[in-house]
């Protein structure tokens, strides 16, 4: 759930990304994922479509967007965002920018989208493509993506979790696979060895418990246990025992976590409180207290994303970057997968906005997209981090293919320089990103959230009756009403 940006080189390529713009099409009806988009990509202006608006009309006429904005604990990406902000306007003046203090919430999207106050751009993540395309709240950008010069050069694990049914609801940012963040100085200090990087549940529940000191306030792991988040970390040890949250076949969605691999990870769950004791006392734990506490030295081990554990972790909470080590989650057993979430973070445009706003929206998203100009920016960015004695954290997965010509750049760039982390390529190596369900992710998140409070708050607690209760609630609440096509 984060963010960054992209190029493009002239008022040429401008008027071929804008020429798409005519025949938007901003119904979402009942989609399903689809592996590339429909039409192949325009080059040319023979290739694209008839133009309306015209570039003419969009560097000239005044237009004023509003956009996503980081969130001010992160001065860093405001740094980043507010030089792209300089940038886009020396080359587009007529462009007012408003800064939108809003960050995406599946509780309130709705709201601001029925009083007209969402941002043009925001931000959103993985799970919410179907979700916003079928409510009507993301804009169909097929045609704009269609016309982008390098759409062919974007990371595919992470731009098709946006096209639904042929059509392009959302621009890719950056992405993760759910891992898990090791301080291995607090492991040293009770003279623990790190396990190897291909470990298990076994490995994971001795490091924990063997860390572990209640009294003095210090778990060995910290698995989220409130908001959605903790229904989010379960289904990691989910796929990993080799379950899966749903399954569709014959138009039907059904409720499948319920399932012997839900009940051996439900169970882990238990053994982790109960046999090792090595959760917070205080385990109703969001993602920011988690992540929070890993930072702070009060647990060994949290579950996130990759970059936003060793980035709290060093920037935030001090530590020695050979001190953050990330894991791939563990196997459920010696050579089983080490299945984590496949997730991401996208921009979406307002379908609420002009056809001129949703042309410059998507152009500003992908400004500093494959541009030398954006590397030059991460550049400065990296070397003020330096000069802070801060470190820069870059993402596990990007908007861009690793093997592209500006993948090498960008791999070239922070080999440059000793402020950058550096994950290890053993740990990446074993990475086995699965993607979440297609239909109510967040709503199954929030009931599984309920079942996670149940183990840790009562011993004892029937994990397959739980899983069972909260199966049937899922399918009768939410998947049964679904009809797909």
């Amino acid at each position: 759930m984060r963010k960054m940006t992209t190029v493009a080189s002239g008022i040429m390529a401008l008027s071929l990304v804008l020429t798409a713009c005519g025949g938007k099409n901003n119904d979402g009806g009942n989609a399903s994922p689809s592996n590339s988009p429909a039409s192949p990509s325009a080059s040319s202006p023979e290739a694209s479509t008839p133009a309306s608006p015209s570039a003419d009309d969009l560097t000239s006429k005044k237009v004023t967007i509003s956009i996503y904005y980081p969130t001010p604990d992160k001065p860093e990406l405001r740094a980043l965002e507010d030089d792209k902000i300089k940038r886009f306007n020396e080359k587009f003046p007529n462009v007012t920018i408003v800064k939108s203090d809003w960050q995406y919430n599946p509780n309130e999207i709705g709201m601001k989208m029925g009083a007209n106050e969402a941002p043009t751009l925001f931000n959103t993540y993985a799970t919410e493509g179907k979700f916003l395309a079928e409510k009507g709240w993301a804009a169909d950008i097929t045609e704009l993506f269609n016309n982008y010069e390098f759409k062919d050069q974007m990371n595919p694990l992470l731009q098709d979790q946006f096209i639904l049914d042929g059509k392009v609801y959302g621009i890719a940012q950056q992405g993760y696979i759910t891992a898990t963040g090791v301080n291995k100085k607090m492991l040293e200090a009770k003279s623990i060895t790190p396990p190897a990087y291909d470990w298990t549940w076994d490995d994971m529940l001795n490091t924990a418990k063997g860390v572990a000191d209640p009294g003095k306030g210090i778990s060995g792991i910290a698995p989220m246990g409130k908001g959605n988040e903790a229904g989010w970390n379960w289904t990691n040890f989910l796929f990993e025992a080799g379950g899966d949250i749903q399954s569709v076949a014959d138009g039907k969605v059904t409720a499948t976590f319920n399932s012997d691999a839900g009940v051996k990870a439900m169970e882990f769950y238990q053994k982790l409180k109960w046999e090792a004791n090595a959760i917070p006392q205080d385990w109703a734990l969001g993602w920011g207290d988690a992540v929070g506490a890993f930072a702070q030295g009060r647990t060994a081990m949290a579950i996130a994303g990759p970059s936003d554990l060793a980035d709290q972790a060093i920037n935030q909470g001090g530590m020695k970057p050979e001190d953050v080590l990330i894991y791939p989650m563990p196997a459920a057993e010696k050579g089983g997968k080490h299945a984590g979430i496949l997730g991401g973070d996208f921009l979406v445009v307002n379908p609420n906005a002009t056809k001129d706003e949703q042309a410059i929206a998507f152009y500003y998203a992908t400004f500093d997209y494959f541009s030398d100009k954006g590397l030059e920016s991460l550049e400065t960015n990296i070397q003020a981090r330096k000069k802070d004695g801060k470190f820069y954290v870059p993402q596990m997965l990007n908007y861009y293919k690793d093997d592209s010509e500006y993948g090498q750049k960008a791999k070239a760039l922070f080999a440059k320089y000793d402020n950058v982390y550096q994950y290890d390529a053993n740990a990446v190596a074993l990475l086995d990103g699965k993607p979440e369900a297609q239909f109510n992710t967040q709503d199954y998140y929030a009931t599984m959230t309920n079942v996670v409070q149940e183990v840790f708050s009562k011993k004892g607690t029937d994990a397959k009756a739980q899983l069972d209760a909260a199966a049937k609630t899922v399918q009768t609440k939410f998947y049964d009403s679904i009809k797909v096509q």
